[in-house]
């Protein structure tokens, strides 16, 4: 062996620092608001710690930290009054933004009685706490936009669901630029991939077909699907939207899916899904429920497929790449934003970029075996 050839002949030792401690600066979703609003408080593991959601006499969502000043009580098994929260432990009453309104037995509060609170949105029926370790207010231009059909009546009601995963949340958000998964892990078909950053936001435009070997085919008299549109952004480090369009031989079925998550801690987080469905001519009344149904359930065995692969994989730093895997690293650099205080925010983690991954091999190799697929079972005798 040659010197040249020993040199290409190197290992690559797969390279990993340790989990970030420091939590995402940005909106994270804690799912459907309206399991909140019992008159309940509501314990939510997250960033670390323990915080106690309730819902005050006013109407309004809080969150709080779940601990009390006063003697460590746990909010989250006290009992919401009025307007405040009181601890089970001493009585004292914790109004939403984190001061102590009163004591029942003290005639005074002290000055300094005081918890800290978080900043919460009630938006298009889902809950959102905001998470900042510089301890700032969101800025008026980072925002979650508003989910078309999630308060129409045109519109399914949310189809939810909610899965603790034991491993970092970079693993989830890495998929935006992952293609090849599509095909190897939830057996779809991609045959255009495009990735748009740009500021807090990072988006996947995918287009598909179906695949004949992985999905049954339509019994007579059913449609056919035929493929999917799908324009995907994460709005920030954890709430993505994605704009999805099932295509049929004879009607389309327009849904938003969300997928979302928040950390529990360095090494696990919750995993959020959710769909709408829209009413159509096709889609009438209970028919729409029972789709979005469906179409909730298949989603929610794709995450499963994702978590298996997450369970058993390393965390890396420096993966491997070919000309067809996409643009990770600038996914990683743009991630890397809301891990920062703000003035360390570079302009490469938040400049525009644009990069359309080139299908014509993937599309090539993955028809082949779909055609491969299909002619084995065949002449096994297997149904196609």
């Amino acid at each position: 062996m040659t010197a040249v050839e020993s040199e290409h002949d190197d290992v690559r030792a797969i390279e990993a620092e340790a989990a970030p401690t420091r939590f995402a600066r940005g909106w994270h979703c804690l799912g459907l608001s309206s399991g909140f609003k019992d008159g309940k408080p509501h314990t939510v593991n997250a960033f670390g710690q323990k915080l106690v959601v309730f819902q005050s006499g006013d109407g309004k969502l809080n969150v709080l930290d779940a601990y009390c000043r006063h003697m460590g009580g746990d909010l989250s098994q006290g009992t919401v009054k009025g307007n405040e929260i009181a601890c089970p432990f001493h009585d004292w009453r914790w109004g939403g933004d984190g001061k102590c309104k009163s004591i029942p037995y003290s005639r005074r509060v002290p000055l300094r009685a005081r918890t800290a609170a978080w900043t919460t949105m009630d938006q298009d029926g889902l809950l959102f706490v905001w998470n900042d370790p510089e301890g700032n207010p969101p800025p008026a231009d980072v925002t979650i936009p508003r989910i078309e059909g999630a308060t129409r009546d045109d519109w399914t009601d949310w189809v939810w669901s909610e899965t603790i995963v034991h491993t970092n949340c970079r693993e989830v958000v890495d998929n935006i630029v992952d293609m090849a998964h599509f095909f190897y892990v939830h057996y779809s078909f991609p045959t255009y991939f495009k990735n748009i950053f740009e500021g807090h936001t990072a988006t996947q435009i995918m287009k598909g077909m179906g695949r004949p070997d992985a999905r049954p085919p339509a019994k007579d008299g059913e449609p056919q699907m035929t493929g999917n549109t799908s324009v995907a952004s994460y709005h920030g480090p954890s709430f993505m939207i994605d704009d999805l369009t099932y295509h049929y031989t004879n009607m389309e079925i327009k849904s938003v899916l969300i997928n979302a998550h928040y950390p529990i801690d360095a090494h696990s987080f919750v995993l959020h899904s959710g769909i709408i469905v829209q009413r159509s001519d096709a889609l009438e009344g209970d028919a729409a429920d029972t789709m979005a149904r469906k179409l909730g359930d298949f989603i929610l065995r794709g995450f499963d497929q994702d978590i298996q692969i997450w369970k058993n994989k390393t965390r890396i730093d420096n993966p491997l790449l070919c000309e067809e895997d996409g643009p990770v690293y600038q996914l990683r650099r743009w991630y890397e934003q809301f891990y920062v205080d703000v003035a360390d925010v570079t302009p490469e983690m938040v400049e525009r970029f644009e990069y359309e991954l080139d299908t014509t091999r993937p599309v090539e190799a993955w028809r082949k075996e779909v055609e491969d697929n299909l002619a084995r079972r065949a002449a096994e005798g297997q149904p196609a």
